[in-house]
């Protein structure tokens, strides 16, 4: 998770600051002088179902706690965390078990390194913890420079320790011990979104195989949005979206998570984090957050999906170095369109489900947050799509040149040559007829 530079995002977003703020403007707060309720908070577990965010019947697993519960009393002590999450299924590690199992974080496992800190491959087996399923696992370490890295880390056990979804990443355990902080998830054999759109030497990914990582993606917010105790994901991008060797999208690294608003708010107000070219112009503005800032993080990266540009990429001219200003123009626009896919797709792509996908995307970047969709109605806007992949594929034309080996161009000469003497011959013998009938 990249830690924030708002600096640079607010001339991301000043050609439509007043829009933003005129939007903003109607999220104030109800019943600024009521006292809040009180509201028990529970968890939104799924068995995996649909997976597009839907209660079950109402009905709950087991009670969810939000970090204000966990941190108001302060630091939280080893004890206290493993007390409070008894009942999740997390493995609690030692910093010597995490050790054995990545080799002593062997640059050999290193992963990859993230804004928290570096990522190594390991193994673990019941040898490691009687009952733990023999499986490849990815340990993260956190970067404990200032408090808010710790903040990070206990946002993400609380929230990925309680929630289960097929598309959100397994947390399948922590360490909390002395000054050493470290999470356990289940490996995803794919890595990040981001590394197969735009790393240099990736394979192109293919038109159906995008729209699968949408809509998982949008199954898995749209899950965190509509749990009974909602959940704001806060920083939606390509590098935390993880896929696994089937390519089914899970949602990463929560450590910027927040609690949704209480039932007679309508926002949540925060300190302004995230990412740049992610975050929704109002959030910048105003530090309201809601459920349609994610809504819009969606929609930038269903636009990375359908161009294969970045978010904001400074390397291009000036007018295209925002994706959102960039493209929105040509969104609505079917005769148009074509001029913002991705050219390595080749044309290969079903022309009306790309409108399709491209009109969603053109409501999630909304500059009024209240014309945004639900997640739930986005999910089930794209999954159609998926029927339309063969339908009417938009192709490229190719002019197929005949053969050249060298030789055919002097062989095709001689034969034109060798045609054209011929009808001379013809047609002289034709004149010599004439002159000897006449005479």
């Amino acid at each position: 998770m990249a830690r924030p530079a708002w600096s640079a995002l607010f001339g991301c977003f000043s050609s439509h600051a007043a829009a933003a703020a005129a939007a903003a403007g109607s999220t104030k707060k109800k019943n600024n002088n009521k006292k809040k309720k009180t509201k028990t908070k529970v968890a939104a577990s799924s068995g995996g179902g649909s997976g597009s965010g839907k209660k079950s019947g109402g009905r709950s697993l087991h009670r969810r706690m939000s970090f204000s519960d966990l941190s108001l009393g302060g630091m939280v002590s080893p004890e206290d965390l493993s007390i409070s999450l008894a009942g999740s299924n997390l493995h609690v590690f030692t910093i010597a078990e995490l050790r054995a199992v990545t080799r002593d974080f062997s640059m050999t496992n290193f992963i990859g390194e993230g804004g928290f800190g570096p990522v190594y491959k390991g193994y673990v087996d019941e040898k490691v913890k009687p009952g733990l399923r023999a499986q490849p696992v990815a340990v993260k370490l956190l970067d404990l420079e200032g408090n808010q890295g710790h903040n990070e880390w206990l946002t993400e056990v609380i929230f990925l320790g309680q929630l289960r979804n097929p598309h959100l990443v397994k947390l399948i355990g922590y360490c909390y011990e002395d000054e050493h902080r470290l999470l356990v998830y289940e490996f995803m054999t794919r890595g990040s979104l981001e590394k197969h759109l735009f790393k240099k030497y990736a394979a192109s990914l293919p038109w159906s195989t995008r729209l699968k990582i949408a809509i998982g993606a949008a199954k898995g917010l749209a899950f965190l949005h509509e749990a009974e105790n909602p959940v704001i994901y806060r920083d939606f991008k390509t590098s935390n979206i993880l896929l696994d060797s089937d390519y089914k999208a899970k949602l990463s690294d929560f450590g910027l998570a927040k609690d949704g608003p209480e039932e007679d708010e309508t926002h949540v107000s925060t300190r302004v984090m995230g990412t740049q070219g992610y975050a929704a112009p109002e959030y910048i503005m105003t530090g309201h957050l809601t459920a349609k800032s994610d809504v819009y993080g969606f929609g930038v990266v269903l636009l990375e999906l359908l161009t294969g540009r970045k978010s904001v990429d400074k390397s291009r001219p000036p007018r295209e170095q925002n994706l959102v200003d960039w493209a929105r123009p040509y969104l609505n626009d079917p005769r148009r369109l074509d001029r913002v896919m991705d050219p390595n797709l080749a044309g290969q792509y079903a022309g009306r489900a790309a409108q399709k996908a491209a009109a969603v995307a053109y409501r999630c970047v909304s500059l009024n947050p209240k014309s945004r969709p639900h997640m739930s109605a986005v999910v089930e806007a794209l999954e159609p799509l998926l029927a339309l992949e063969d339908d009417g594929l938009v192709g490229p034309f190719v002019y197929v040149a005949p053969p050249d080996n060298g030789t055919g161009g002097r062989e095709e000469g001689r034969r034109r040559r060798r045609s054209g003497a011929e009808r001379r011959r013809s047609q002289d013998a034709a004149a010599v007829a004439v002159v000897v009938e006449r005479e």
